[in-house]
């Protein structure tokens, strides 16, 4: 499974792009200015989590709209850790995509099914089941709620406008492969290649990065 990242160290900055005006502990977002501030050495999931929170219970406050929060990045760079952290600060929903992945060539799929789905009209997803390989049941969102997703994919064109506050991790290639093959061992090394093809073409088709209010590298 591509995106289930159990374990982080967070560090590096906290840089902002121009957004909905958000405020937060790990990063601002004014307008359309930018600013940030850095998150030092040692920095982890649980320093940055409450200002991230902060930051889009803000702009749902402002706005009169459920906190929306994304969090995307490739594999290995701590989107899981991270979207716990913010979704418990928040008292928010959390939704993993590699529950919706239908399997090893599905980023794009998810990514769409993100914005039809979890945050459409149907308010959920279908699961799918990797031991299977195939699809399982329907999971049911609260349309209502506040909700973090997290999971290469989160970030496009299409679902940026929809959220409250947009994240992008980053890590070197090296980190990201101890990670991610520390956690999910030979099963995600036989695969690593083709998921990052996907990664790499996400990247190029949508630009994750420059939707994002804030960047942290990890």
């Amino acid at each position: 499974m591509p995106d289930a990242e159990r374990a982080t160290g967070t560090t590096g900055r906290a840089g902002t792009t121009g957004g909905a005006g958000t405020t937060g502990g790990a990063g601002t977002t004014g307008g359309t200015g930018t600013t940030g501030t850095t998150a030092g050495t040692g920095t982890t999931a649980g320093d940055l989590a409450p200002g991230l929170a902060a930051a889009a219970a803000g702009v749902a406050a402002a706005t009169g709209h459920r906190a929306i929060v994304l969090i995307d990045g490739r594999s290995g760079t701590g989107k899981t850790t991270l979207g716990a952290q913010v979704a418990e600060q928040l008292g928010a929903q959390l939704v993993h995509l590699d529950d919706l992945y239908p399997g090893w060539d599905g980023l794009r799929a998810a990514s769409d099914a993100l914005v039809t789905d979890v945050l459409g009209a149907p308010s959920g997803y279908r699961r799918w089941d990797w031991d299977a390989d195939g699809p399982a049941e329907w999971t049911s969102v609260d349309p209502d709620l506040p909700i973090v997703v997290e999971g290469c994919g989160a970030l496009s064109r299409a679902s940026a406008p929809l959220a409250s506050l947009r994240v992008w991790l980053e890590a070197d290639d090296a980190v990201r492969w101890d990670r991610a093959i520390g956690r999910d061992g030979e099963v995600f090394a036989r695969e690593w290649d083709r998921w990052a093809a996907q990664e790499q073409a996400f990247i190029a088709a949508e630009d994750p990065a420059a939707l994002a209010d804030v960047v942290l590298r990890t």
